[in-house]
């Protein structure tokens, strides 16, 4: 599985790319400490000024987690099965921390599929990281999609997009391309797909300590190419719909008005689990008051209280094992969820001191 992580290094920038095309890149637990390993000994190499992600195949830089091993490790032998989970999403997100404190500049080309644990990858620290984007860019977090929540850092960065963007994409799980990537701040640079050629020269002959503004430069002849954001058409009703104090509420507003865009959102979060729309307001609300290590150990124990009610054991059975596409969500209706259901969710899955997070700063 650690063949599907390929290393270089080009002028002093180490170059990571993701070689899994057939699972769109999905991480698998292998590919997680593969990952870990070598930033982790970039971080120390004083031949290495820059990091580039990238992908084999223009279909996807990473389509997130690996689902399926999510549902046969939730159906296996207890102990087995809840060990192999429990050390995927620690070092998951123990990985998602490493990337957003990454203290050289952390580029990955979001050319295809970033979704999920690929944004997990995707979205660098400030300051040092530098996301691309393209004309085939097919963003998103669809997690209420399986019965799961935006994780993986999802709780800090979708809750500091602008105005309620954040509440839109993590209830809605809609899919988003360049140009509504960038208006959302979770995007810094367009480039073409026929220029990406170019840009792959680039990163051979610009030393890695130039090689961020080197790009930013590089790709501001594209920016206007990038198209209209739809988000930044319908900021207003974004941000009235879902701005409303709870999931409930928001349908409510959304039903309200007949146009095309909120009907859309409307009919995606009728599909969605009822629970785990909840959960997620809930935790878009906590996270946007919260440090990236609070919100990683807040989204952990989520994770936990998740499996232990096994609705994303439901959503994947239904829409990647037998495909019936009909969920049985527990609940069933947005109307059966209860504040103490979701409450449940926030309690602490273990003491402060011996949370699997609790390294974090």
């Amino acid at each position: 599985m650690t063949d599907h992580v390929l290393t270089r290094v080009a002028n002093g920038t180490g170059v990571i790319t993701l070689d899994r095309p057939k699972a769109l890149n999905s991480l698998s637990l292998p590919m997680v400490r593969r990952l870990t390993d070598i930033l982790l000994a970039w971080r120390d190499d004083a031949g290495v000024a820059a990091v580039v992600l990238t992908s084999s195949s223009e279909k996807a830089l990473c389509a997130g987690g690996d689902i399926r091993f999510f549902h046969e490790a939730g159906h296996a032998t207890p102990m087995a099965g809840s060990a192999l989970l429990e050390d995927f999403f620690t070092e998951e997100y123990a990985l998602n921390y490493l990337i957003h404190f990454y203290p050289k500049p952390y580029i990955a080309l979001m050319d295809g599929v970033v979704m999920g644990g690929g944004m997990g990858i995707a979205q660098g620290g400030p300051g040092t990281g530098l996301r691309i984007v393209t004309e085939r860019t097919k963003m998103a977090m669809p997690e209420v999609n399986i019965g799961l929540f935006p994780d993986v850092g999802g709780s800090h960065f979708l809750s500091h997009a602008p105005g309620r963007l954040g509440n839109y994409l993590g209830l809605t799980g809609l899919t988003i391309g360049a140009a509504d990537a960038l208006y959302a701040d979770l995007a810094d640079v367009f480039v073409p797909g026929a220029q990406l050629g170019a840009l792959h020269a680039l990163v051979e002959t610009t030393p890695g300590a130039q090689l961020a503004d080197a790009i930013r430069r590089f790709g501001a002849r594209f920016a206007a190419d990038a198209g209209d954001s739809v988000l930044r058409a319908q900021r207003a009703a974004i941000d009235l719909h879902f701005g409303a104090g709870s999931v409930a509420a928001i349908m409510a507003s959304l039903e309200g008005e007949d146009s095309a865009f909120a009907q859309k959102a409307l009919g995606a979060m009728r599909q969605r689990s009822p629970l785990m729309m909840c959960v997620t307001h809930e935790m878009l609300v906590r996270g946007a008051s919260m440090q990236v290590a609070d919100c990683l150990r807040m989204e952990r124990s989520l994770v936990r209280r998740n499996f232990e009610h096994g609705e994303v054991l439901e959503g994947v059975r239904a829409l990647v094992i037998d495909k019936d596409n009909a969920p049985r969500w527990n609940p069933a209706t947005l109307q059966e969820v209860k504040p103490e259901m979701v409450e449940a969710f926030f309690a602490p899955a273990w003491p402060a001191h011996a949370h699997p997070l609790r390294h974090l700063d």
